[in-house]
């Protein structure tokens, strides 16, 4: 079942991050998982007529979106992180994934997917320029005022030298003014399924 739900998490962006949480128990599956998973099924059964429209005017602009809990697998304490790349309003990319370490911070967990985020634009943007289009100062959302501090100062803080290199790449590229940040909360966590499907269904 999760294999078919992993399979349709390719075109069906909605369940992602349900589906993800649901493999990592694959191996021990117990019938609180095996609940969830058909939660998933009823989920698909009623969003049957739900999904990506792709209009041919809506713009094209490279734009991208990462956000990270604080510790969320309560067996690893390790965060899981979900991004998302957009091409004007075209959703073109997305992922949910749990991170390879264990963070220490809030600001920590929420600056290594933002390192994987621009590291997803980056090769997106090398992709298009073969194309011929050229992107700059590429827009980023995230909430997090601290991970921006952190990949836009390049001193290096005694606070944050346990983060591993790899993941400080993007400061030089914020210094080639390839990336814009904005901080912004979105707020989803806060809006319940009407008002989610009210969204869904506006233009």
């Amino acid at each position: 079942m999760i294999s078919a739900l992993m399979y349709l998490t390719s075109s069906i962006p909605d369940i992602v991050h349900a589906t993800c949480l649901c493999a990592r128990y694959q191996a021990k599956l117990t019938e609180k998982h095996l609940k969830e998973v058909n939660r998933i099924f009823c989920y698909l059964r009623g969003t049957v007529n739900t999904g990506l429209w792709y209009m041919k005017d809506s713009g094209f602009e490279l734009t991208g979106i990462s956000d990270a809990d604080y510790a969320g697998c309560k067996d690893t304490f390790k965060s899981t992180f979900d991004g998302a790349q957009f091409l004007g309003k075209k959703l073109v990319s997305w992922s949910s994934k749990k991170q390879d370490c264990t963070a220490l911070s809030t600001a920590e967990a929420e600056y290594v997917p933002l390192s994987a985020c621009c590291a997803q634009v980056l090769w997106m943007r090398t992709q298009l320029t073969d194309y011929g289009f050229h992107f700059n100062k590429i827009l980023i959302y995230y909430d997090s005022k601290s991970a921006k501090a952190i990949s836009c100062n390049p001193i290096k803080h005694s606070r944050t030298k346990h983060i591993a290199v790899c993941y400080h790449f993007i400061k030089e590229h914020v210094e080639k003014d390839r990336f814009n940040y904005l901080v912004c909360r979105l707020g989803m966590r806060s809006l319940s399924p009407q008002e989610l499907e009210h969204l869904a269904k506006s233009q």
